[in-house]
């Protein structure tokens, strides 16, 4: 019989800052000294697109729940990179008491088209626990919403497996959810700054790392894409 230990989820602080570009160059110039940057930036100049199609259902539970700052709350979101479609995540993003934890399953573009048909039975023909968990929740009434662009900028530390981002020219696709077409018209949607600060961290967050990302005036805020992406919708 097997002494292992169940699996705990993974849950992880995530920390917000809106940021100008003064601040930005600041950090930037910091960060890339004292950081890595992830695999994939690398290869690709320092930066990638985002593209996320956001799912709520039909009363908006994940859109009030955030507004309400309720602690207990998951959005949902089929996310892919570089307009491309060779890598396709369906997310689930789960806070709890002021933690954070992602489930993804990887999908094919005839599953992520499905699923934005409406098509959701799929789920529960794959092995993966939580495709069975997302099968349930598109049987309560998911359907897509809004979709969320922006281009990201990493970097990481090991220690507390540390996540720094840079998310620049964050945009709304207002009344479309054609995930897949590069051509929609998207809108700006933050007013007076000009990018987003994540820092994502496990249990806790290093002096080093507190001082680096430090510019005295930075605005920490329970920022969230989604709802700024919906707000012309309030």
């Amino acid at each position: 019989m097997s002494s292992a230990k169940p699996h705990k989820p993974a849950y992880r602080h995530e920390l917000k800052y809106y940021l100008n570009q003064g601040e930005y160059t600041l950090l930037h110039q910091r960060l890339r000294r004292a950081m890595e940057q992830d695999a994939h930036a690398r290869k690709q100049g320092g930066e990638y697109f985002i593209r996320s199609l956001y799912f709520d259902d039909y009363n908006d539970g994940a859109l009030r729940t955030k507004l309400d700052g309720l602690d207990n709350r998951d959005k949902y979101r089929i996310r892919i990179y570089n307009m491309q479609d060779d890598v396709i995540k369906l997310e689930r993003k789960h806070k709890k008491e002021g933690y954070i934890l992602k489930d993804s399953l990887s999908l094919n573009r005839e599953e992520a088209e499905a699923l934005i048909d409406g098509a959701y039975s799929f789920l529960s023909d794959r092995p993966e626990p939580f495709a069975k968990a997302m099968f349930g929740a598109f049987a309560g009434g998911l359907k897509p919403v809004v979709i969320v662009d922006y281009t990201r900028e990493p970097y990481v530390f090991p220690l507390q497996d540390v996540r720094v981002t840079f998310d620049k020219n964050i945009r709304t696709g207002y009344r479309s959810v054609d995930l897949f077409n590069p051509d929609i018209v998207t809108y700006p949607v933050i007013d007076g700054y000009d990018m987003v600060m994540e820092v994502k961290f496990n249990q806790y967050l290093s002096t080093y790392i507190r001082s680096l990302i430090q510019t005295g005036s930075a605005q920490q805020s329970a920022i969230s894409k989604y709802c700024l992406c919906r707000k012309y919708e309030l």
